[in-house]
């Protein structure tokens, strides 16, 4: 397949950590952006471009967020635009123009956007397109490729599929993981999910690929979660512990970019004194934390 040249926009502006901006690179699909948890360049799959997702949580960066699902997905427009990114990244000048020294590493490709990635019908063909991409540019074991999911369709054969063939790929899933308890998922997360259902999705995922949980944390009305929240929290890591489900552990962070939901106001960064804290009562509850305040 015939690559591109890279496309004019935006070419000369460097990219920050607090700048995710999905129309960075002037395409549909991929974008590049300095992860300040990957601690480097992650190449970004924005399977999204509608705005669409299922969930609506309170702290989502994505303007005009609409309920939804994927649009149809273009393979061969996704495979060009990747190779276009990794050829201008790995081959040209992008890492000195576009990234600031220090984070001069290409860490990741993370399928994330603007919606629930899985919602694609299309999510196993993506996987394999991106491996065979992967392939093609020996970066199979070299770095990772990274799913940011609400999980919530992980129990479809599809999404099963497109999980296993990430476990091949060093393939690492971000599992979003707010709240255990109902009413928590839907202050957050605005969804009516039952915390066991969703909870019978993370084992389903852990044990398909390894996996992360995602929680941020923040503060509404200027208090931090409850101590019945945080106990749930807690009891759900436990569980997982004394099952032995294969979590690796969890990504803990706060609010580092506004939220574009109505209700941003209302939301603000907590203290990193305080996720530290609750950090150390994750690890005594089971699992080790990164921690980005």
């Amino acid at each position: 397949m015939g690559v591109r040249p890279f496309p004019p926009r935006n070419v000369s502006a460097q990219l920050t950590s607090t700048n995710h901006d999905r129309d960075s690179a002037g395409m549909t699909y991929v974008y590049p952006v300095v992860s300040r948890r990957a601690g480097g360049v992650s190449v970004g799959i924005n399977l999204n471009p509608n705005n669409a997702c299922n969930w609506a949580c309170v702290y989502c960066q994505v303007p005009n967020l609409t309920r939804g699902t994927a649009p149809d997905i273009d393979l061969a427009q996704l495979e060009n635009e990747l190779r276009t990114l990794l050829t201008d990244i790995l081959r040209g000048d992008f890492m000195q123009t576009r990234v600031p020294e220090g984070a001069r590493r290409l860490n990741d490709i993370a399928l994330s956007g603007n919606g629930e990635p899985t919602s694609a019908r299309e999510f196993p063909q993506v996987i394999e397109c991106i491996g065979r991409v992967m392939a093609d540019f020996d970066l199979i074991e070299k770095i990772k490729l990274v799913l940011i999911t609400n999980g919530s369709l992980a129990d479809r054969p599809r999404v099963q599929a497109g999980l296993r063939k990430m476990a091949t790929l060093n393939g690492e899933v971000w599992f979003k993981f707010d709240s255990a308890t109902a009413s928590g998922m839907r202050a957050i997360n605005q969804t009516r999910i039952a915390p066991d259902r969703q909870f019978e999705r993370l084992v389903t995922t852990a044990r398909l690929c390894p996996t992360w949980l995602q929680t941020c944390v923040f503060a509404r009305d200027g208090a931090p979660p409850t101590a019945a929240e945080q106990a749930a929290y807690l009891n759900a890591v436990e569980r997982l512990r004394v099952h032995g489900i294969p979590v690796r552990g969890v990504l803990l962070y706060g609010l580092a970019r506004p939220s574009m939901q109505p209700q941003a106001d209302r939301l603000s960064a907590l203290p990193a004194a305080w996720l530290d804290t609750f950090a150390d009562a994750i690890r005594a509850a089971g699992l080790p934390v990164k921690v980005s305040p």
